[in-house]
């Protein structure tokens, strides 16, 4: 019996201790379950809002928990705020109608406690009654209080509160709640950290999508950019493609077709001083084209005179129409009436010329305010286009009708001027050929003028930007290289030319330029210049090596060289002054004892100080006298002509010509005076000597408005034998004014003899020669030597004398060294040269003069 006593108690603590186990394996079942469930609810739920009904879901399978609330801390106000409340009584607002009711009551006694608290309904009651707390809301039969800690801090308050006196709680479910609060905390910074990774994303979102949209506005706007260029590209090419103004007006219609409704379109043109519109292009379902009007008060008016775009609906039609801004002429129908109309001027520099006109006939197109920008866009480039062609029609139209009139007098004049057309054809090959024609001299390898002048522009231009940059101009000519050519030939100075190119090279540097002008003239740029101390060593090394004897054809002969130095100047503005001082600082060196250089100085070309003009700018007070050169042939046959010279003694320059005194005159009337007197003067010199005409140079401030009328009445009074011939410079015609030109050719239709002075000296230009009828022509020195030496200057010199012959002109070649090169120049043309000069004596000394010098 005891055995089996003992037995039944073995084995009822047996199934005890199983049941013990099976309820111990059943909570830890059931908290793995809630745990699994929460962390998947903490994997996938996106918000916090929705994680805690889901906790709450998942206690209520095992815990008493239809009311139940999680409060958390804030962290900014540091008080208990509620997170999710559920309740059977009491309503959501009732906790948050009480700020900060939680800190105060049951809640805020277990957060203070920090540790779990389980009252029944007595139990709160005395707790409340000793003050531990306040009681809140409805009291509830049991109540637990779970703390929320995160890494030892705790953040909050899990609670959970039943109503049913039966439904208390074990502590296996007080236990489920402690562990859920353990893994509620985890949860919540998952979802939180996740709410604030989706928060990111949807501000990334946001940015992105912002970033597109602009990125969009910013392709369409380079879509219209495109658009309006590919436009631009199409009117600028109507300016070549377009065969004329009607087909340039068709192919504008049909560009404007392709950015806005055109289906009616025309085109008008404002003449300002007529006051008329005219309509060239006019595409229209009701008119075939519209008629010419006067400027009156219509749409088209409206746009020329605002210069602006106007864009017309039937409401502003309505308002322009009442304020008297628009009047209509006559009744329209009400189908021709246009619903939208929109018209843009055609302005250019000169103004607007017309305007461009899209309308809109029974509400087919409604124009908006992108196609009023688009057009107003265009129209500034049509208006470019038509002007271009305009202006092409108008001097195409020019030209017919003055290629007809030109026709009309080319059959009267055909047969007496064939040879002169056939003699103009050939002055323009020469005037091309002499405009491609090389830019370095052909003999030293040097530049030519044209480089040089180039050359010279473009550094002045710079200096005149830069003024600290200064640079410097050399003229050099040769001395005695006339000796050297009439002692060893043309051959040994050909070889001295090259060899002294080739020591001015050695004296400058890499960055200056050394140009021939031609014969024995030189010229050096001198750039990159400091002061003017710069150029004159350049010229003492120069001078140093010309001092030095040549060896040429087993001779030693010694040379020199002039040298007239200007430095840049502020008050330079063409090349031509730059070149002008240089040579008449050269002048002046050469004039004061060769192999030397001389700076140049305003008293060589224009008035010295004005304390100084008692004595040097008194050209009355200066002793004049005359030296005449007969004008002779090959054979020394002397001809009926005469050069008569004027010559003063200036205190400073000395026995100078009066070409170059007159430069230093600064009192215009007393230059005029001096001049007639001179003219006077030469006239009875030439009676005296019994020489038919006297070639005597003259100004062309003769030639002004008030001057030329003491000019003719000088030349009225002179009666004899003789007669004058007035010489004027080349280089004053050019400068000359258009009433000075108009008095030159007065004197030709008076009957007076005229030629033109110091021809080509720096450029040939032969409408001078067409242009006046002048009896003589005096070519310069200097052309005259060049035709020498290129071909280029042979091909000028016989477009001159086939000119010449046809006006009947007698062309003199004159200069110092001319005469030893008379036998080459009549193979090229010339058959008259200016002689030796020499003071004025009787006809009979002349020619006693002359027996003698043929004798010896």
């Amino acid at each position: 019996m005891e055995d089996k006593r003992s037995a039944h108690c073995k084995l009822a603590y047996q199934n005890k201790r199983l049941k013990t186990l099976l309820e111990k394996y059943k909570q830890s079942h059931h908290l793995q379950n809630a745990l699994i469930q929460l962390s998947e609810q903490a994997s996938t739920v996106a918000e916090l809002t929705l994680l805690y009904p889901a906790i709450h879901d998942i206690l209520q399978k095992y815990v008493p928990s239809k009311s139940f609330y999680v409060v958390l801390l804030d962290q900014h106000s540091q008080s208990l705020e509620l997170s999710y409340f559920s309740d059977e009584k009491d309503a959501i607002a009732v906790a948050l109608n009480q700020p900060n009711c939680f800190d105060k009551g049951v809640t805020g006694y277990v957060f203070k406690q920090g540790k779990t608290t389980h009252f029944t309904k007595q139990q709160m009651q005395e707790a409340a009654d000793k003050g531990l707390f306040k009681a809140m809301g409805t009291p509830a039969e049991h109540w637990v209080g779970v703390p929320v800690y995160q890494e030892r801090n705790i953040i909050g308050v899990l609670a959970a509160q039943s109503y049913d006196t039966q439904q208390t709680y074990s502590s296996q479910q007080i236990q489920l709640l402690e562990v859920m609060s353990l893994y509620l905390a985890t949860a919540i910074e998952r979802v939180k950290k996740r709410e604030l990774l989706e928060s990111e994303v949807k501000i990334r979102t946001r940015a992105l999508t912002h970033s597109n949209d602009a990125l969009n506005v910013e392709i369409e706007q380079r879509k219209h950019a495109l658009q309006r260029q590919q436009i631009l590209f199409k009117i600028s090419e109507l300016a070549t493609q377009a065969k004329n103004i009607n087909d340039a007006y068709f192919k504008i219609h049909e560009i404007i077709k392709t950015i806005t409704y055109a289906e009616n379109l025309y085109i008008a043109l404002y003449d300002k001083e007529s006051g008329w519109i005219n309509f060239p292009y006019c595409v229209d379902e009701f008119k075939e084209n519209t008629l010419p009007r006067r400027f009156s008060k219509g749409y088209s008016e409206l746009v020329i005179s605002t210069e602006e775009t106007q864009l017309i609906h039937p409401c502003r039609a309505k308002e322009l129409l009442e304020s008297g801004t628009v009047q209509r002429s006559q009744s329209v129908q009400k189908e021709q009436k246009a619903t939208s109309w929109l018209g843009s001027p055609l302005k250019t520099s000169q103004g607007v010329i017309g305007l461009i006109v899209c309308q809109a006939y029974n509400n087919k197109h409604i124009f908006s305010q992108d196609d009023c920008e688009l057009i107003t866009f265009v129209s500034h480039q049509i208006a470019a286009v038509l002007q271009t062609k305009l202006a092409n029609q108008a001097l195409k139209k020019s030209h017919h009708e003055l290629e007809s009139r030109v026709n009309e007098k080319t059959k009267e004049l055909r047969q007496t001027n064939l040879h002169l057309q056939m003699q103009i054809d050939e002055r323009k090959k020469i005037e091309q050929q002499l405009y491609h024609d090389a830019h370095h001299d052909s003999l030293t390898s040097l530049p030519n003028r044209s480089l040089f002048l180039t050359q010279l522009e473009k550094t002045l231009q710079h200096y005149q930007r830069f003024p600290e940059h200064h640079f410097a101009v050399l003229f050099i000519d040769l001395d005695k290289f006339k000796d050297i050519n009439d002692q060893l030939g043309h051959q040994a100075g050909d070889q001295f030319l090259i060899n002294v190119g080739e020591l001015f090279s050695q004296c400058i540097r890499e960055h200056d330029l050394l140009a021939r002008l031609g014969g024995d003239e030189f010229v050096i740029l001198l750039t990159h210049l400091t002061e003017p101390q710069q150029a004159e060593d350049v010229a003492n090394r120069i001078i140093d090596l010309m001092k030095m004897p040549f060896s040429l054809k087993d001779t030693s002969l010694k040379s020199g060289a002039s040298i007239g130095i200007t430095y840049s100047r502020l008050d330079y503005i063409h090349t031509d002054e730059i070149i002008r001082d240089a040579d008449a600082a050269m002048y002046y060196a050469k004039n004061s004892g060769k192999n030397r250089y001389e700076l140049f100085h305003p008293l060589l070309t224009q008035s010295v100080p004005e304390q100084e003009q008692q004595t040097l700018h008194h050209l009355d007070a200066l002793p004049m006298s005359f030296r005449s050169s007969e004008i002779i042939t090959l054979n020394e046959q002397h001809q009926s002509e005469s050069l008569f010279e004027a010559f003063g003694e200036h205190p400073i320059l000395g026995f100078t010509s009066f070409d170059i005194l007159k430069k230093f005159a600064v009192d215009p009337e007393q230059h005029v005076q001096v001049e007639l007197q001179l003219l006077q003067r030469a006239f009875t010199k030439a009676v005296n000597a019994n020489i038919k005409m006297a070639l005597v140079p003259c100004s062309c401030l003769l030639l002004g408005l008030h001057e030329f009328t003491l000019f003719t009445e000088v030349l009225g009074k002179q009666q004899g034998q003789s007669q004058l011939c007035l010489l004027f410079d080349e280089q004053e015609i050019r400068q000359a004014c258009a009433t000075q030109l108009e008095n030159l050719k007065k004197l030709s239709l008076l009957g007076y003899s005229i030629g033109l002075n110091n021809f080509a000296k720096d450029r040939c230009e032969l409408n001078l020669l067409t242009d006046v009828n002048f009896d003589y022509l005096l070519l310069s020195s200097t052309f005259s030597k060049r035709v020498l030496q290129q071909q280029s200057y042979d091909f000028q010199l016989q477009g001159v004398l086939a000119i010449t012959q046809l006006k009947k002109m007698k062309v003199i070649a004159k200069g110092p060294s001319i005469l030893n090169f008379r036998a080459l120049l009549d193979k090229h043309g010339l058959n008259f040269f200016v002689g030796k000069q020499h003071s004025l004596a009787n006809k009979k000394q002349l020619l006693d003069s002359n027996l003698e010098s043929i004798k010896n």
